[in-house]
């Protein structure tokens, strides 16, 4: 049985939901995750920058590219980019949050650990937690391989109108979080963000993100209280690119933002401070998307200019 750190505990109390323990996080991965992940063709990192700031990728490969030699190992046997900042920050020592999601049976595991080796074509994760994540809010979408053209980094300072259109129109998001220094029982983390397209309100460099009724463990909200920086993964499901945004948050407890917008317990803003765009990175092509069933009690933002 594990303990959540800290300040999940305080986002818990402010929501009014403390758990205090959970069997459902372990010390180990159980064999049922374990098979998952060998499963997978992608698999979402979240890792720490040199600055101390989370940041985020994905990493792809044929089915079994990802193996679980043992309960508390992960070995990733993935091309890493070296133009990649999250790539680059996955040396021996940093802490890393993997999530595993399936997005055609909207199955989903996480580990969290510290990368203990890396080679030329991949790397070894020590995972220190493990535990299981329920499918809402996700939206169902099948993958087959695709070659792509990879283009150049193209670092941001800011949005550009094309990153802008991304962030409108998406119906799915990922963040990737990591605990205060020097928290017990803390580290890095990703996580999933689903609803209807245009659930994210998107003002100037600003983002608002609803955050709808979910497990309860406050896993992000609680690192966020924290250590406001985070980062932002988005992907065009058609074009195979990335954006990977890094700014600061801020949480509204009160849900005064929340109020007008249906299935909103609270927001969250995130301010761009940069990130950087990787086009063609991911080598699949997906299916036009299912709906996750939940939406029906979502709404989205009112257009704004």
């Amino acid at each position: 049985m594990a303990s959540f750190h800290a300040d999940e505990l305080v986002a818990q109390a402010r929501a009014g939901h403390v758990l205090g323990e959970t069997p459902a996080i372990r010390p180990f991965m159980p064999e049922q995750h374990r098979t998952f992940f060998a499963g997978l063709p992608y698999l979402f990192v979240g890792t720490v920058d040199p600055a101390g700031a989370p940041v985020a990728t994905l990493l792809t490969g044929q089915p079994g590219f990802v193996q679980a030699p043992d309960a508390i190992h992960l070995d990733i046997a993935a091309a890493l980019d070296p133009a990649d900042p999250a790539a680059q920050a996955l040396v021996p020592g940093a802490e890393v949050g993997i999530l595993g999601l399936d997005l055609a049976t909207r199955r989903r595991n996480r580990a969290n650990g510290r990368v203990v080796r890396r080679v030329r074509n991949g790397l070894t994760i020590a995972v220190a937690q493990s535990f299981g994540n329920c499918p809402q809010y996700i939206q169902r979408r099948t993958a087959e391989p695709f070659r792509r053209s990879v283009g150049p980094i193209e670092h941001l300072a800011a949005l550009d109108p094309e990153a802008a259109a991304l962030i409108r129109g998406a119906d799915t998001l990922f963040v990737a979080s990591r605990a205060r220094d020097g928290l017990a029982d803390g580290g890095a983390d990703i996580s999933h963000r689903g609803g209807r397209p245009g659930f994210v309100r998107l003002e100037g460099d600003v983002l608002t993100v609803p955050d709808f009724s979910g497990n309860r463990y406050f896993n992000t909200l609680g690192n966020l209280i924290g250590e406001r920086r985070a980062a932002l993964l988005f992907l065009d499901f058609e074009r195979g690119d990335l954006l990977v945004l890094q700014g600061r948050t801020a949480i509204d407890w009160a849900g005064t933002a929340a109020a007008g917008l249906s299935g909103a317990q609270r927001t969250w803003t995130f301010t761009v401070e940069g990130g950087w765009r990787r086009r063609g990175a991911i080598p699949l092509r997906w299916s036009a998307p299912e709906p996750a069933p939940q939406l029906a009690r979502t709404d989205t933002w009112e257009p704004t200019a």
